[in-house]
């Protein structure tokens, strides 16, 4: 496909992408603030499906998923972080799922309003342990409400092939909860970068891998060097 094509196409792509959010976003904060279950629903059921759908469309982008049978409730998925892709993308591929973000992204208008309403996690990074507490706490409320866990180990979006270092924020919520986590692989930097305005066609293909619990390691440390070995390695194969 030539670039002009590829401009073209990702042109009116960020367009819709943005316009059909805000639009969405303005009816979710209004169900939202009456109901959060109301919320979710008319996210999950009516606006996410069309925007997303259209959106890859538009992009010429498919969609692999594999390890399908490790996407069950339950368990805490941390996954590799490449681009806004995959907050979406989750969405359909994870029921019921939740990211835990940064606080500063609920402050935004429209988009980080919505965020909040709808039960996403916000750690504000400068508060220290009261922070890993209060991730905790809010986690134990939305696993209560059958909700899936989603976490970016590193705490940022990074090029494909890059690695930002992983944090022990995924150690604590697995610890806290008692549950195993399920180390998440993708490739989506490759067709949709980190806030690039092309988006190329081709297939994005995420991958789940077997469910590790912190107990079966002789060390917190060799917990945190194997997630991310698997995640990492796996990551490498996804070109």
């Amino acid at each position: 496909m030539n670039k002009i094509c590829i401009f073209l196409r990702s042109l009116i792509a960020n367009i819709w992408f943005y316009l059909a959010q805000a639009v969405a976003y303005v009816f979710v904060i209004l169900v939202g603030i009456f109901s959060r279950k109301a919320c979710v629903v008319l996210w999950d059921k009516f606006f996410h499906p069309i925007i997303w759908k259209t959106m890859l469309f538009l992009c010429g982008i498919k969609v692999e998923v594999k390890g399908k049978e490790y996407v069950k409730q339950g368990y805490i998925y941390a996954s590799k972080h490449e681009s806004a892709f995959e907050t979406f993308a989750y969405t359909a591929i994870i029921p019921n799922s939740i990211f835990i973000l940064k606080k500063e992204l609920t402050y935004l208008p429209l988009f980080g309003w919505g965020q909040a309403l709808y039960g996403m996690i916000a750690v504000d990074r400068s508060a220290g342990s009261k922070a890993m507490k209060g991730m905790l706490r809010d986690a134990k409320k939305r696993v209560a409400e059958g909700r899936n866990i989603i976490i970016f180990p590193e705490g940022t979006r990074c090029k494909h092939g890059e690695v930002k270092g992983y944090k022990s924020g995924v150690l604590f919520l697995a610890e806290g909860l008692d549950m195993q986590i399920v180390p998440a692989a993708l490739n989506t930097g490759l067709h949709w970068g980190k806030g690039a305005f092309l988006k190329y066609p081709g297939t994005v293909t995420f991958e789940f891998m077997p469910p590790m619990k912190v107990s079966d390691f002789a060390s917190k440390k060799e917990f945190m060097e194997e997630l991310e070995k698997r995640i990492e390695s796996k990551c490498a194969e996804l070109w």
